[in-house]
Order: C-alpha cells, then sequence, then structure tokens
C-alpha cells in the first residue's frame, strides 16, 4: 500500500480518536463542561445544557463515522472544526483568558498552555488534514461506506445468527 493511502488512513483514524476522546471527556461531565461553554458568553443559559451534551456527542459519533469511512463524518467534523476555530477566534478577538474546552473540564493542556491560541493552532493543523481526506476522497475516487448500508449487512447476520440457533 502506498505511502499517502497509509497517510489517509492513519490521519482519519488519528482525527477520529482524538474527536471521540475529545467528546467522551465532555459527556462524562457535562456540567462542566457548560461552565466552559458559559465563559464564552455567546449561548444563552437555557442552552447551555442541550449544548454541552448535544456538541460532545456529534464529536464522539463523527468520530467513530471517521473511524470507519462513514459517509458524512467528515462533513460533520468539518464544520465543528470551523465552528470550534470561530469560537477560539471570537475568544481571541474579545480577549478572553479562557480554558478553550476542547478536552473537557480535566484538559492537561488547559493547564499547560492556558490560552486560546495554541488550540486555534491545533485546529488549523486538524483542517490541513481535513482537507488533504477531502483531496484523497477525490483524488482516488474513495467510496465512503453508507450507514444504511451497514446496518442492511448487520441486520442479515444477526438474522442469520438468530435462524441458525433455532
Amino acid at each position: 500500500m502506498p505511502l499517502l493511502s497509509w497517510m489517509y488512513r492513519l490521519l482519519r483514524w488519528l482525527l477520529g480518536g482524538l474527536f471521540i476522546y475529545s467528546g467522551a471527556t465532555k459527556l462524562l461531565a457535562p456540567h462542566l463542561f457548560a461552565v466552559l461553554i458559559d465563559a464564552y458568553g455567546i449561548v444563552p443559559d437555557g442552552l447551555l445544557m442541550p449544548v454541552a451534551v448535544i456538541l460532545p456527542a456529534l464529536e464522539v459519533l463523527a468520530g467513530v463515522g471517521l473511524l470507519f469511512d462513514i459517509h458524512g463524518s467528515l462533513v460533520v467534523i468539518t464544520g465543528l472544526l470551523l465552528l470550534f476555530v470561530a469560537i477560539l477566534g471570537y475568544g481571541i478577538w474579545m480577549g478572553l483568558d479562557v480554558d478553550c474546552g476542547c478536552f473537557g473540564p480535566e484538559d492537561p493542556e488547559a493547564e499547560a498552555f492556558h490560552g486560546l491560541r495554541p488550540a486555534l493552532y491545533r485546529d488549523m493543523v486538524m483542517l490541513t488534514a481535513v482537507v488533504f481526506l477531502y483531496g484523497w476522497r477525490r483524488y482516488r475516487r474513495v467510496q465512503t461506506r453508507k450507514i444504511s448500508l451497514l446496518m442492511d449487512k448487520w441486520l442479515t447476520r444477526f438474522n442469520r445468527h438468530i435462524l441458525n440457533e433455532q
């Protein structure tokens, strides 16, 4: 397998794993993540908890989708990264001295750097990886898996297994 094919897989797995980890750590303490979101002052109080649950759940689902190369997952990750870049840019522009909230309340990066610029730079690097993934898919005509086809295969196997046991 050529080097670029391995790079495509590696970047997909790294981004997917990073989003799964990031989302999972936030889902473990959504109330603390809501406090981090509130520090930016852009989400109304009534929507803090729904956002603190839905956003990380979306990160986890998109990360899993990217690991398995499921159709639409890269689009969701791109949207999330663009959202994060916009929010970090807003925080820098406003001069906020807050934790980026990228990896939840126990973020070791926040303790080490305590600033938004390193998180913005990291997200820009991840966007570069996303551009590579899109380019590779276009160049190699990569067909992503449709979730409906995966579910059909799984259900067919499950039904065969059940029928064989009876």
